[in-house]
């Protein structure tokens, strides 16, 4: 089979790993941007007959921009990371025209079989996502650690002019230069967002973002023939220098934002196709060799089309009911630590780091002789030089980049300074972390993130919080949180070490200098239906008669036990208490067979009731028949104050737990 008969464009083959060759020849460029082109059409053909459901975001008008960067990654390392508009990226790196038809279709002949649609791909070292922005700081993950690796692979990352109002953007494009990583930033700039000219959006000039944090900057229009020069001088500079460059195209869009919604005039949509650069280029080609291309990639992208319907329609098997699927932890035996719930943490990462080479600690201030906010890094930076990387001050950059080292292979564990500044990395959990499982079953992103929580420390409203209850609705991440009646050593070692998911370490600042004594406290039997139970064990502390047990997790557990104390010596009641550090996902069969032997639960917790992990335990308890009592303590949904007499009086004391013990009997 000649080179190129595969896409019925002269001179275009593949890498034995996939990847299309395109030559710089008029007849391959302008052929394989017709195929991009095409497949366009056909989509938007394909919603006008009611073939497609959801979005599609064509790059009509764009195909030589998507081409030129992508085309120029020449080395098996080299990664993409694209948006919402990302076909031309994807079919110019994987030459899947079939696979992409079908899976906008949502056929199980699609790339992802459908569960990611147009917009969110993944297919080897390509991954592409919606949310506006979300990919830079997973590039310069990805990024880090190629450049650790040696690799000589470089990370592109292609954002439009619109997203240039996301503050994500800069922190990403700081934490690159300040780590000086092979990652480009490809900014498209078409002069449009959804409807509204971006002129109208956005301050100063576009180049000037990247000259502004010491980036390697290259300004290019794809209706210029140096295009092609630019983007290989572009991407060969961030090779060679292992250094991140920004380089602007200046593009039109033909097509709508995204279907239908486009409000510009025909006069000017007419004036844009005159300088259509796909056009001009194909004058290249005499009108014989320019038929002869385009019919045969006419029949190309009709056998693609074909082919691409002939699949079913994606279907489950099963439905899935969980995003954590992952067989339970193989768990080795806990770390040597130091007797403080701080002196453990710091030796388990120390073990981490010294044992686990691809453990990085990222965090501000992380390194010597400061140590972190709370001292739990201390001499880790000297210790091992290069792996503890003390960082800006950009928590959403640093989930992201968590990310993108998760992808690459390595264990990243951030420390956020606050867990109230956990809502900074929410859209990066939310809207990236816990979807690349869920979406792409072949990928796992196993990132710790952790984070001194909760109050009484006169820390005031925004440093004070027990945020726990927002992070435990996102269906795909863990939370853990653990109390000094935990080996808060071997939680952490777990989720490092043999734990696949996403996952959220919260640590109750009281905590740190408490001495771990597990004492009478027992690890309760796992369920094998819950994911998670053996790695993060729920501990229990029974006596022979209890009349009722308290659950409760985290630093609230030293109120809890203030309050045991109080109404096993002042009122001769016996409590049991139950004390689960994995919040997420709840161990939720082993927890409700274990309260159910019981006539009064109460459940104690340090964050906002409404809503939280007790509202759900108790309505486990309540779907499973339980007709026992059931109370809950927990602090109102007022903001914490910092005096300490305020604090106080608003966070859950051992006289409420008391005060709900005995309003069960």
């Amino acid at each position: 089979m000649p080179a190129g008969s595969e896409f019925g464009v002269p001179g275009i083959a593949r890498r034995a790993d996939g990847r299309v060759l395109i030559p710089r020849t008029p007849e391959a460029l302008w052929g394989f941007a017709t195929l991009i082109r095409g497949t366009e059409h056909m989509l938007l053909d394909l919603f006008s007959k009611g073939r497609l459901s959801g979005t599609t975001h064509t790059c009509i008008g764009q195909e030589l921009c998507q081409m030129a960067v992508v085309r120029a990654l020449d080395h098996p390392a080299d990664a993409v990371l694209s948006n919402h508009r990302n076909h031309g990226h994807f079919l110019t790196f994987s030459g899947e025209f079939s696979g992409l038809l079908a899976e906008v279709m949502g056929r199980e002949a699609g790339v992802c079989g459908g569960r990611g649609g147009s917009q969110h791909i993944a297919w080897r070292n390509f991954h592409s996502n919606g949310v506006q922005g979300g990919m830079t700081a997973i590039g310069a993950g990805l990024a880090w650690a190629r450049m650790d690796a040696g690799s000589g692979g470089i990370v592109a990352v292609a954002i439009g002019d619109g997203t240039l109002g996301e503050g994500l953007v800069y922190e990403a494009m700081n934490l690159a230069a300040v780590w000086s990583v092979p990652l480009l930033f490809v900014v498209e700039n078409n002069g449009i967002a959804q409807t509204t000219a971006t002129a109208a959006t956005l301050a100063g000039g576009i180049a000037d973002r990247g000259r502004a944090f010491g980036l390697a900057t290259w300004s290019v229009s794809d209706s210029d023939d140096s295009i092609w020069d630019v983007a290989e001088t572009a991407v060969r500079h961030v090779r060679e220098q292992q250094s991140p460059g920004f380089l602007v195209i200046e593009t039109n869009r033909l097509g709508p934002h995204s279907k239908g919604d486009d409000p510009r005039s025909a006069a000017e949509l007419a004036c844009l196709s005159a300088r259509d650069p796909l056009a001009r280029l194909g004058l290249a080609l005499t009108p014989e060799r320019r038929a002869a291309i385009g019919e045969a990639t006419t029949a190309f992208l009709d056998n693609a089309l074909t082919a691409a319907m002939a699949s079913p329609e994606a279907c489950f098997a099963v439905p899935p009911r969980s995003m954590f699927t992952a067989a339970a932890p193989d768990i080795s035996a806990p770390p040597d630590h130091g007797p403080t719930v701080r002196a453990a943490l710091n030796a388990t990462l120390d073990r981490l780091l010294t044992e686990d080479d691809r453990t990085i600690l990222l965090g501000e201030d992380l390194h010597d002789p400061h140590g972190g906010a709370f001292k739990v890094t201390s001499g880790l930076s000297t210790r091992h030089p290069g792996r503890v990387l003390s960082t800006p001050i950009s928590e959403a950059a640093l989930a992201g980049a968590a990310i993108g080292l998760a992808l690459a292979g390595r264990r990243p564990i951030v420390e956020v300074m606050f867990a109230d500044f956990l809502t900074l990395c929410a859209d990066q959990l939310y809207n990236h972390a816990i979807k690349f499982a869920g979406i792409f079953p072949e990928l796992s992103v196993p990132m710790v993130i952790r984070a001194p929580a909760g109050g009484r420390r006169g820390y005031g409203p925004t440093h004070s919080q027990s945020p726990e209850n927002l992070f435990t609705t996102m269906p795909g991440l863990t939370v853990v949180y653990g109390s000094h009646r935990h080996d808060v050593g071997a939680l952490l070692w777990n989720a490092v070490r043999h734990w696949p998911y996403p996952t959220v370490f919260l640590e109750h600042k009281l905590l740190y200098g408490v001495v771990q004594e597990p004492a009478d406290y027992l690890p309760l039997a796992a369920h094998d239906a819950d994911p998670g139970g053996a790695a993060f064990p729920t501990m229990v502390r029974r006596s022979a008669a209890a009349d009722a047990v308290i659950l409760t997790y985290g630093g609230m557990l030293l109120t809890v036990e203030e309050a045991v104390r109080i109404l096993e010596r002042d009122e001769e009641i016996a409590v049991d208490v139950l004390v689960p550090a994995q919040l997420a996902p709840l161990p939720r069969h082993a927890l409700i067979a274990a309260l159910r032997r019981y006539d009064r639960v109460v459940i104690a917790e340090e964050a906002h009731g409404f809503g939280g992990v007790g509202a759900e335990i108790a309505a486990l308890l309540a779907e499973s028949g339980y007709r026992g009592q059931v109370r809950r303590v927990a602090t109102p949904p007022v903001p914490i104050p910092a005096a300490r007499t305020l604090e106080a009086a608003v966070l859950p004391n051992a006289a409420a737990v008391v005060h709900a013990v005995l309003s069960t009997i």
